[in-house]
C-alpha cells in the first residue's frame, strides 16, 4: 500500500542507507561523546548531511529545486537521525522548522527564492518564535515589527525583539521571524549579516549539546517589504498552527529513535551479561521490566506517528492534535526507554562510555521543544472535549464500536481490549462533564494523558490489523514481525484499558465526581470487570515480544 505523496519507496531507502553509513563512518561513539563532552556543535558535519546527503531536499517541494518529501518520508528521516544523536537531528531539524512558515505562508516568488536556495546552497535556517517570557504562547510575543513608508508607500518594517532557545541561532544563515506588526503577528525573513541581527553565547545545555542553541536578537533591523511571508500582515500565528501537526511528528520520531537506540545498546548487553547460569536476556525479571514494555510504549508511538504521517500526506488536513498525540506517546515513550536502558546496564549505564547516559540527556529536550508534555496534555484534552460536547458523549463510544467490529473481523490484534480503554474513556469524559470536573486544570491535563493512552491503543490494533492483512504501507516500519505486532498490540491495549478505567475513576472520585452509593455502578460502566478479565494472558504475550526481540522462536522468560 502506498502514501499519497512523498517519494518512492527505493528513493527513501537510499537516504537511509546513506544516512546510516555516513554515521557509522562519520559519526562513532567516540565522535559523539568527544563533541559532547566539548559542547560542540559541528557544523561542518551537519552542513554535510543536509547538504551533502541532500536531507534538506525531503522538505522542499520538486518545483522548488527539492525531493518533494512527504509527512512519512520526513518520519523515517527523522528516526533515523533520532537514533545516531538527537543534537545533530535537532541542527537538521531547525532548518526544516525555520524554512516552514515560508513553506505554508510564503507566496510562489518567497518560496522559489528562498527554499531554491536552501536546496541549492544547503543553507541553514533558524526558527524564531520562542521568546523569554512568553515561552511556548506565541500569542504573547512581544517582538514588533514597525512600519517603514517613503513617501506614503508602504517600502519595509523595522523588526525589535528577543528571541529565547533557538536552534541554529549563532550559525544559521537565513532567519524566520515573528513579530506584532500593526495588522497582527506576521513572520518575516532575516538573512544572517543584516544590520542590527545578532545572536548569543551558545547555551549551556543538559542535552543535545551536539546542537547549537542561542538567544537571537532585532535591533531596529530593517528589512524590504517583501520579507513579510504571505505579503499579508496578521497571519503568523495561523501559519504557525499549520505546521504543527508536521513538527511535532518529526519530535515523535526524534523520541522513536533515541529510545530505541538506547533498546538496542541494552538488548546487546543483555545477551551478553552473564547472571547466575545464564544470559540476562533469559530472566523474565530484567526483560519484562527493563526491555519489553518500553519497546510496546515505542511501538505504540510509531503506530500513532505512521498513521498520522499517512493522513496528512492523504491530503486529511494539519492534524495538530494527532501530531500532539503522536508526540506524547512517542517522546514519553523514548525517554522512559532511555532511563530504563540505564539501569538495563546497571553501573555501566551510569557511566558516560556507554552512551544510555547521553542518550538519556539527549531525547529528555523532545519532551520540552515543540510544545512540552504538558501543552500536549492540555491541547488533547481541550480538542478531544469538544469532540465529547458535539457528539453529546458518543465520541468514544463511537470509536470503541468501529474497533469492536475490527476485532471481529480480525481477531487477537488488540482491537477488542482498544474498545475497551475507548468504551471507559467515553464514560471518564461524560462523569467529568455531569460533574463539571473540567474545571479543575489537573484533570484536564491527566484526561489528555488518559485520551493519548486510548488511541495510542486503538492506532496500534489498527497497525497490526493491517499487517494481518498485507495492508502496511511500503515505506512502513517492520520492525516486528506480524504475529509479534499482535502480541505487542494486546500488551499495550490491556494496560491502556485498565490506565484509563483505573485512573479515570481515581481522578473522578477524586475531584468528588462518585459518590459512595454510586461508585460500584460506576465501576460497572467503566467495564472493570471485563477489563481484569481480559488480562488474561498478559504474561504469555509478554514473553512472546521478548522472543521477537531476542530474535527466538519459541524460548520462553525464564525465573529471575
Amino acid at each position: 500500500m502506498t502514501t499519497g505523496k512523498g517519494i518512492d519507496k527505493e528513493s527513501l531507502e537510499l537516504l537511509l542507507g546513506s544516512l546510516r553509513d555516513f554515521a557509522k563512518s562519520r559519526l562513532p561513539d567516540r565522535v559523539l561523546l568527544e563533541l559532547d563532552a566539548k559542547d560542540e556543535f559541528p557544523e561542518a558535519l551537519v552542513r554535510e548531511i543536509g547538504q551533502g546527503l541532500g536531507i534538506q531536499l525531503l522538505f522542499i517541494e520538486e518545483a522548488y529545486g527539492g525531493m518533494g518529501g512527504g509527512a512519512f518520508d520526513v518520519y523515517r528521516v527523522c528516526e533515523a537521525m533520532g537514533r545516531i544523536d538527537v543534537g545533530i537531528a535537532t541542527g537538521v531539524l531547525a532548518t526544516f522548522l525555520g524554512s516552514d512558515p515560508i513553506c505554508f505562508g510564503g507566496t510562489t516568488e518567497q518560496k522559489a527564492r528562498w527554499l531554491g536556495r536552501i536546496a541549492a546552497e544547503g543553507l541553514l535556517a533558524a526558527y524564531g518564535a520562542t521568546e523569554p517570557e512568553a515561552g511556548s504562547d506565541l500569542g504573547a510575543l512581544r517582538s514588533t515589527a514597525e512600519r517603514v513608508e517613503d513617501n506614503g508607500a508602504l517600502v519595509g518594517y523595522k523588526l525589535n525583539g528577543n528571541k529565547q532557545w533557538i536552534s541554529n541561532g549563532g550559525f544559521a544563515d537565513l532567519y524566520t521571524f515573528l513579530a506584532n506588526a500593526p495588522g497582527g503577528p506576521s513572520w518575516f525573513v532575516l538573512e544572517r549579516g543584516e544590520k542590527g541581527l545578532s545572536w548569543g553565547e551558545h547555551e549551556d545545555k543538559h542535552g543535545i549539546r551536539l546542537s547549537n542553541t542561542a538567544t537571537v536578537t532585532c535591533d531596529d533591523v530593517v528589512v524590504p517589504v517583501d520579507r513579510l511571508v504571505g505579503g499579508v500582515e496578521g497571519q503568523g500565528l495561523v501559519q504557525a498552527q499549520l505546521v504543527f501537526g508536521y513538527t511535532r511528528l518529526m519530535v515523535a520520531a526524534f523520541g522513536l529513535g533515541a529510545g530505541w537506540a538506547a533498546l538496542a545498546r541494552a538488548l546487546r548487553y543483555s545477551e551478553q551479561r552473564i547472571q547466575k547460569g545464564g544470559p540476562l536476556s533469559e530472566k523474565q525479571g530484567y526483560t519484562h521490566k527493563l526491555i519489553v514494555p518500553h519497546a510496546v510504549a515505542l511501538e505504540a508511538g510509531r503506530a500513532y506517528i505512521e498513521e498520522t504521517a499517512e493522513r496528512i500526506d492523504r491530503g486529511d488536513g494539519s492534524l495538530n492534535t494527532e501530531g500532539a498525540i503522536a508526540k506524547y506517546l512517542a517522546t514519553e515513550a523514548g525517554y522512559r526507554a532511555a532511563d530504563a536502558a540505564i539501569q538495563a546496564l546497571g553501573g555501566y549505564g551510569y557511566t558516560r562510555e556507554y552512551m544510555v547516559e547521553k542518550i538519556k540527556r539527549d531525547v529528555r529536550i523532545t519532551r520540552i521543544y515543540e510544545g512540552t508534555s504538558e501543552i500536549m496534555e492540555m491541547t488533547i484534552a481541550r480538542d478531544r472535549w469538544q469532540d465529547h460536547l458535539k457528539t453529546r458523549g458518543r465520541h468514544y463510544h463511537d470509536v470503541a464500536a468501529t474497533l469492536e467490529a475490527l476485532g471481529q473481523s480480525v481477531p487477537d490484534v488488540g482491537a477488542l481490549e482498544a474498545a475497551r480503554a475507548c468504551h471507559a474513556l467515553g464514560e471518564v469524559m461524560e462523569r467529568m462533564r455531569v460533574a463539571r470536573l473540567t474545571r479543575h486544570q489537573h484533570l484536564l491535563f491527566r484526561l489528555g494523558e488518559l485520551v493519548a493512552l486510548a488511541e495510542g491503543a486503538g492506532c496500534l490494533a489498527r497497525r497490526a490489523a493491517r499487517a494481518r492483512r498485507g495492508e502496511l504501507a511500503d515505506k512502513a516500519d517492520r520492525t516486528f514481525e506480524v504475529g509479534a505486532l499482535a502480541a505487542v498490540s494486546r500488551v499495550f491495549a490491556r494496560q491502556a484499558a485498565l490506565r484509563v478505567a483505573g485512573e479515570g475513576l481515581a481522578w473522578v472520585r477524586g475531584a468528588g465526581g462518585v459518590a459512595d452509593g454510586e461508585l460500584h455502578a460506576f465501576e460497572a460502566a467503566l467495564g472493570l470487570p471485563a477489563i481484569h478479565a481480559a488480562q488474561a494472558g498478559l504474561l504469555a504475550d509478554l514473553d512472546a515480544v521478548a522472543d521477537a526481540l531476542y530474535g527466538r522462536s519459541s524460548e520462553k522468560g525464564q525465573e529471575a
